[in-house]
């Protein structure tokens, strides 16, 4: 539920994102061409009027640019020079043409309006039309920066319209998830009551050579529906992510060093050992309950799952800013395309494996759900023969 909100909030915000940027991109490329194209233009009329009589050139003003006309002699001297506004020609102007006439090529140059001085229009011998570009790039500029100041409030307000949208999409699919949760749970405690109650009167039932085998096979099955109704409430408790009331600061270390210590009888039976490295006074803020339950599903799994003969490794150690939990055994490997579809509820890599085991896919999905609730991450990867379970907790 989490990862869907996290998803639905995170595409709704992107494409309106996406949108304003999009806005704010073309509005700055429109006046970016609006300025281009009239120094274009302008560049082009003055080159025009250098035909007429000198006297209508030498009148010209032209608004809001500052363009400015050299005219030169057959040795490229200059022989006028005109201001095409108000302003006086000055000698950083003079001396910044004298450089374009140097470099002696024939070419109109109109330079980034972002970063750039001057464009021009060169002919040799003939003229230089130049044009000072310092009052563009400082407008452009402006109309860039205030750009991003609106794309910066209207960001903010795009993550508070894709909340509150986000909200209203899930809210249906949140209640739907409750009511299944509720339903499992509910189920779960009904069916509890009469089951134990079976289980009771069969204990109570004579066993005589005739029933024996009869009653045994109630039982059994009994007993399988019990432990599949307890592992379905304690999926439904686990999925409680928001409720941290019982959480405080516990020593893991003594944690994972007494649960490897309890299943060691259990490896015992399975001829398999348990090998614990375990760094010592490892503090965590969590649900001690959880955490215990945590530890005995990833060992038990990998208890179960290992070969005849072979080492369980148990070892929790800090990493840079994180406690690491690694549970390593030396089994069948999982495929990889597994790797994730054994934490969900139910699920069965192994398809040949029966009920006999009664083991129904829950264990690694309560595990899961305990790693969530303590923000926390849980993988699973094989490497040369092992498998490793590793829950990842920032610290």
């Amino acid at each position: 539920m989490k990862k869907l909100k996290s998803k639905t909030f995170y595409t709704i915000f992107t494409l309106i994102s996406i949108f304003a940027i999009s806005v704010i991109v073309f509005f700055n490329f429109q006046s970016y061409q609006k300025e281009y194209k009239g120094i274009k233009d302008n560049l082009n009329r003055i080159e025009t009027m250098l035909n007429k009589p000198f006297n209508d050139l030498n009148n010209k003003i032209i608004i809001d640019y500052n363009f400015y006309t050299f005219v030169l002699d057959r040795n490229n001297n200059i022989t006028h020079m005109i201001s095409h506004t108000e302003n006086e020609i000055n000698n950083e102007i003079i001396s910044h043409s004298k450089k374009i006439i140097a470099k002696n090529n024939n070419k109109a140059k109109i330079n980034f309006l972002y970063s750039s001085n001057y464009s021009y229009k060169y002919s040799k011998g003939n003229y230089l039309i130049m044009v000072d570009t310092n009052d563009i790039r400082n407008r452009l500029i402006d109309i860039l920066f205030m750009s991003l100041f609106v794309l910066f409030i209207f960001e903010i307000l795009a993550y508070l319209i894709a909340k509150k949208i986000t909200e209203w999409i899930t809210k249906p699919v949140f209640e739907t998830f409750k009511k299944q949760k509720d339903f499992v749970a509910d189920a779960a405690h009904e069916l509890k009551t009469p089951l134990a109650v079976m289980v009771a009167n069969i204990d109570c039932l004579e066993i005589n050579d005739e029933n024996e085998k009869w009653i045994n096979n109630l039982k059994s099955e009994s007993n399988k529906m019990n432990n599949l109704i307890t592992r379905l409430l304690d999926l439904s408790k686990t999925e409680s992510l928001e409720d941290k009331q019982n959480y405080s600061i516990n020593n893991l270390s003594k944690i994972v060093e007494k649960k490897a210590l309890v299943f060691e009888s259990l490896a015992f039976e399975n001829k398999v050992e348990i090998e614990a490295t375990i760094s010592k006074n490892i503090m965590l803020n969590c649900d001690i309950n959880q955490i215990d339950e945590l530890v005995s599903i990833i060992i038990d799994n990998a208890i179960k799952h290992s070969f005849v003969n072979s080492k369980i490794k148990v070892k929790l150690y800090k990493e840079k800013n994180s406690i690491v939990l690694d549970i390593i055994n030396n089994g069948k490997e999982i495929p990889k395309e597994d790797y994730e579809n054994i934490f969900e509820r139910f699920y069965r890599g192994d398809k040949s494996r029966n009920r006999d085991s009664n083991r129904y896919g829950l264990g690694l999905a309560i595990a899961k759900n305990i790693v969530k609730n303590h923000d926390g991450i849980i993988k699973v990867f094989c490497e040369n023969g092992y498998t490793t379970f590793r829950v990842i907790f920032k610290h």
